[in-house]
């Protein structure tokens, strides 16, 4: 995975990836926080390993994104471990399907898709219990800009990304592509609002490239605009509002994600107008944050914005500030894992 400016495999120390990594690590003061663990433990960058295991035995829980942490000598340490699922959906079916036993090993398991375990999310549990949770936003991190009402709709994401669809009972639970092209349209039916996306997509996907392109999205280059935390945050400040076409695995399992991209927006003071995901009853979706299911009712949501733009982009920071506030939202989480 290291490459250096020009996409070149090189070393881990010529790369842009060790120098990203470590740029972030500074700007936020986590240098002397920090460790990364380079091909299962070859090389360690940051804390050593002595470290890392004296910091795991002394904290009262890792949490686990993922389950990318697979160092089982340091897995070991944790008194308390945490699996925390940002991608609601794969990993459940995965699992249900005997891909794979990422859970496994883990005290308890924390998701971001609000209606896991409900009857009408389509998610399987595996078995486990799962406690959900809003994304978390450091509300500091994101202040409140001055309304854009000049700006596009935006929005920043991988076409396909790194998974494929998966068959799971009997249908096939598809990507952000498969939900997108429903709605690729909206630009054309609303001619007097600009749209654009920060858009990963493969110059192999030509023909989606062309649709999009002959329906006026305009398309960016996401490492050129939004490469880094400034970086990310200025392209939604000068955004008016995000257009929030999620994957189409969230949507047709009624999986309950807001992902974080929208939250930040909100944080911002940017509306997000949200391809629904059964956030119907986590959060008031009337002023600041509008969903649509159908091309009709994301064209309504766009001229509700653009009425009164003012007023939404006010209700988007307070839906933030009252949702997605890291601090109420991690301390309800520690409550519920009963973690002090």
């Amino acid at each position: 995975m290291c490459v250096d400016e020009s996409g070149e495999p090189v070393t881990l120390e010529a790369s842009v990836n060790l120098r990203y990594f470590q740029q972030v690590m500074k700007a936020f003061e986590l240098r002397n926080s920090c460790c990364l663990i380079y091909n299962g433990g070859d090389r360690v960058i940051g804390l050593s390993r002595e470290q890392v295991l004296e910091r795991a035995a002394e904290a009262e829980a890792l949490f686990n994104v993922m389950g990318y942490l697979d160092d089982e000598e340091i897995l070991g340490k944790c008194r308390h471990k945490v699996f925390i699922d940002i991608d609601p959906g794969f990993g459940q079916m995965w699992c249900d399907l005997g891909l794979h036993d990422a859970f496994a090993g883990h005290d308890a398991f924390v998701t971001l898709g609000q209606n896991v375990g409900q009857p009408d999310c389509a998610i399987p549990t595996c078995g486990l219990e799962w406690i959900t949770t809003p994304q978390p936003v450091v509300l500091e991190q994101w202040s409140a800009e001055p309304p854009r009402a000049d700006g596009a709709f935006t929005s920043i994401g991988a076409w396909r990304g790194p998974n494929g669809p998966i068959e799971y009972n009997g249908r096939t639970y598809g990507l952000r592509v498969h939900e997108f092209r429903k709605f690729v349209r909206l630009p054309s039916v609303c001619v007097d609002t600009d749209f654009e996306m920060a858009l990963d997509i493969h110059p192999a996907d030509a023909k989606d490239i062309d649709l999009l392109r002959e329906n006026r999205w305009s398309l960016v280059d996401p490492k050129a605009v939004a490469g880094g935390p400034a970086e990310y945050r200025d392209y939604i400040a000068n955004s008016k509002a995000e257009i929030m076409v999620p994957k189409q695995i969230y949507v047709d399992t009624n999986s309950g994600l807001l992902s974080d991209r929208s939250a930040y927006y909100l944080a911002s003071g940017r509306p997000v107008l949200a391809r629904d995901t059964g956030i119907g009853n986590l959060y008031p979706t009337d002023e600041g944050l509008v969903t649509f299911s159908t091309l009709e009712e994301a064209a309504a949501g766009v001229e509700r914005i653009n009425r009164d733009y003012s007023k939404h982009a006010r209700a988007a920071r307070a839906i933030a500030e009252e949702y997605f506030d890291s601090d109420k939202v991690l301390g309800q989480l520690l409550n519920k894992l009963s973690i002090n």
